[in-house]
């Protein structure tokens, strides 16, 4: 959607991914991302951390089986997403503002880390995947279960 603010981060994951559904089904995974800027002092001649950013992010549907299967508390990720504003008011009446990411994008940061990448497949997909290319590892497993029937009702 025009003017949207896209954002991508790179943080730790401050805990597990949260997965929870819908009523209507949809799976959605919540966690939380610490992104620390690295500042360097030249007056003591060291790097010190900077103030971290805490941001709360969701991803839907089939990301969000996959986040909460793949991911863990520390991981190092790069997230890309809409960064949403929402207003409410806390139980003291106060009137409170909270950042969230509306994830599109999520994967583990490879800078200090190795992955293996296994692709999911969808119950419309043909089941059976092409022959991996000369050399490469074929770690496929193809799923045999229908796809669940999703909208976008809140889970919270």
């Amino acid at each position: 959607m025009a003017g949207e603010t896209i954002l991508t981060v790179v943080g730790n994951l401050v805990d597990d991914p949260e997965l929870k559904y819908t009523p209507a089904g949809a799976p959605v995974a919540k966690f939380r991302i610490a992104s620390t800027p690295r500042i360097y002092d030249r007056q003591s001649d060291q790097w010190t951390d900077g103030e971290a950013l805490f941001l709360t992010c969701s991803v839907w549907r089939q990301a969000a089986e996959n986040v909460a299967e793949s991911l863990m508390r520390g991981t190092r990720v790069l997230v890309r997403g809409r960064l949403k504003q929402r207003n409410y008011e806390d139980r003291d009446s106060i009137k409170r503002t909270v950042y969230e990411l509306d994830v599109d994008e999520v994967g583990p940061s490879l800078r200090n880390a190795t992955a293996t990448v296994t692709k999911t497949h969808r119950a419309n997909e043909q089941q059976q995947a092409p022959p991996p290319a000369a050399g490469a590892r074929n770690t496929e497993q193809p799923i045999a279960q229908p796809a669940p029937q999703y909208n976008d009702q809140p889970p919270f």
